[in-house]
């Protein structure tokens, strides 16, 4: 659909240039910037993240500049600030939450705390007479995330969009300056790429000219580079990213410089080291199967200069990611030893630019929170990056973009399409514990949910906050709080409109989930000590 409009879009557009079209995203730090970078290739137009203090004269040769959110204040005095000469260099400007107060404060707005903090789908109404909402119904649900908005509006902007109770987009179109409060680069925005649409063809007029044949070549281009004449070791799970990975590597360098291992971890779903060996057979790809059941179970790392328990006996789970991660690493080394492998092979890994994103790698981004390290971005990887040593060529895309490559590439459906499963599989999915959470003013914060739930209707339901916290994002910042669960009637609708409203007034809380069956005793709430 994106594709058809862009078409459209460059049918029309009365200044098409030679050069490619490029957009920069600044990054301020969010979660989400990669989401950004996403929405605007998939719309055909290359983009680059690029950090938010970028000189301006480094962005002249951009014809769109995004400005992603991010966990600060613009009022904190560490602030994450762009070059203060940006609004002067006249290219069309779009600024996301973070990105919209800086708009607002650099144009002579005022940026304070919201009366209530929003983390999730709320409501807000477009004007139907902004080109950036154009095509749009009025009122939408979006996904919002912040603490501050703009209290002020800037001179010779324009309110576009209206919340409950704060601004929830503004623009000056005279100099194609647009700001939301909204993250529209996620899924939760239900008409998003419709806004991004807007932005890059309706309003900055750009060309769509970048396809998946361009994102393949330079990912050929970026391996060969990147390994010159050395060998290239493999590491293949059998899942989507690394299978595309193993492909690309095949088509970019010499067979006899390819040395691909599937590594059971023990960590594997039952049965799938031995189906992931016959489906790469089957597939033209001779990997080679090493069961590093024991050395995983019995692994260690270290963390801050203290060695970590084994693997079998850890229960932190970003603990236990950086031990599988490394172990990875370690395997590396016994297997350039045990094949004779020479000792400047490179590792090819099918990171994913979420993989990125969510460890905090500066690859990603300069200043976004780490939510949870990956395997494939350990300090142990980092390393190895450091020295050249790593290659990753899909470290730019997300799976469904990964899926579109593989096609392309000629892989088989069954492969393609295959669910995704973690890189540390059941390390991470088993729950591991020796104690309840439990937070000091506990009980405190349960009389506040409670007290919340009569006092909005919900008598019907209880909260509970369970021993356990989850990991989440909440203003583009990593959380790691209670997960609370409800008890009552099945009624969707008002479970889901609590999942919003719970974390939004409580925020000891960062998700929520349904409890089936018999009520819960909360007294006897406790969790089974488990590795």
């Amino acid at each position: 659909m994106a594709k058809e409009r862009g078409a459209v879009a460059a049918k029309n557009h009365n200044d098409i240039t030679s050069r490619p079209h490029r957009v920069a995203i600044l990054d301020a730090g969010s979660q989400y910037g990669g989401l950004i970078d996403r929405n605007v290739r998939e719309m055909g137009v290359r983009s680059e993240l690029l950090p938010l203090d970028t000189p301006t004269d480094k962005l002249s040769g951009y014809d769109a500049i995004i400005i992603s959110g991010g966990p600060k204040s613009v009022e904190d005095a560490n602030a994450h600030m762009c070059d203060p000469k940006l609004l002067e260099i006249g290219k069309p400007i779009f600024g996301i939450c973070y990105g919209m107060q800086l708009l607002a404060k650099l144009s002579g707005g005022k940026v304070g705390p919201s009366s209530l903090r929003e983390d999730g789908p709320q409501e807000t109404t477009f004007s139907h007479d902004s080109k950036l909402f154009s095509g749009i119904e009025g009122s939408q649900k979006v996904l919002m995330s912040h603490g501050d908005s703009v209290q002020v509006l800037p001179p010779a902007f324009t309110i576009s969009g209206q919340g409950d109770s704060l601004i929830s987009a503004i623009e000056n179109p005279k100099l194609n300056l647009y700001g939301v409060q909204f993250h529209p680069e996620v899924f939760q925005t239900e008409h998003g790429s419709e806004i991004f649409h807007n932005f890059l063809f309706n309003i900055a007029g750009l060309t769509p000219d970048y396809t998946v044949e361009d994102q393949k070549a330079e990912a050929i281009t970026y391996i060969q580079n990147t390994t010159g004449k050395r060998d290239v070791m493999v590491y293949v799970s059998g899942g989507v990213d690394s299978t595309v990975l193993a492909a690309l590597v095949a088509e970019a360098i010499p067979s006899e410089r390819i040395h691909a291992f599937h590594v059971d971890t023990g960590l594997m779903r039952a049965n799938e080291s031995k189906d992931v060996i016959a489906a790469l057979e089957a597939a033209g790809v001779h990997v080679r199967l090493i069961d590093a059941t024991e050395t995983f179970a019995h692994a260690t790392t270290t963390i801050d200069g203290v060695t970590t328990p084994a693997l079998s006996e850890a229960t932190d789970p970003q603990t236990k990611r950086k031990i599988i991660g490394d172990t990875f690493i370690k395997v590396r080394s016994q297997l350039l030893e045990e094949y004779e492998l020479p000792e400047d092979t490179v590792l090819a890994q099918g990171t994913l630019r979420p993989d990125l994103i969510e460890s905090g790698s500066l690859l990603a981004s300069t200043k976004a929170d780490t939510i949870k390290t990956h395997h494939n971005d350990t300090e142990k990887v980092r390393e190895l990056r450091d020295k050249a040593m790593v290659v990753e060529p899909l470290r730019d895309l997300y799976k469904d973009q990964v899926r579109v490559l593989g096609r392309k590439l000629g892989l088989p459906d069954h492969m393609v399409d295959r669910h995704p499963f973690p890189g540390p599989g059941l390390g991470i999915r088993v729950l591991c514990t020796e104690t309840s959470y439990r937070e000091p003013n506990h009980d405190e914060l349960q009389t506040q949910i409670d007290s919340f739930l009569e006092k909005s209707g919900y008598s019907e339901y209880r909260a509970h906050l369970l021993p356990v916290r989850t990991v989440g994002v909440q203003g583009d910042g990593r959380s790691y709080r209670y997960l609370a669960g409800i008890e009552g009637p099945s009624n969707w609708p008002e479970l889901i409109a609590m999942a919003r409203a719970i974390p939004n007034n409580n925020h000891a809380v960062n998700r929520v989930s349904y409890i089936f069956g018999d009520s819960v005793d909360r007294e006897a709430l406790g969790v089974t000590p488990t590795h």
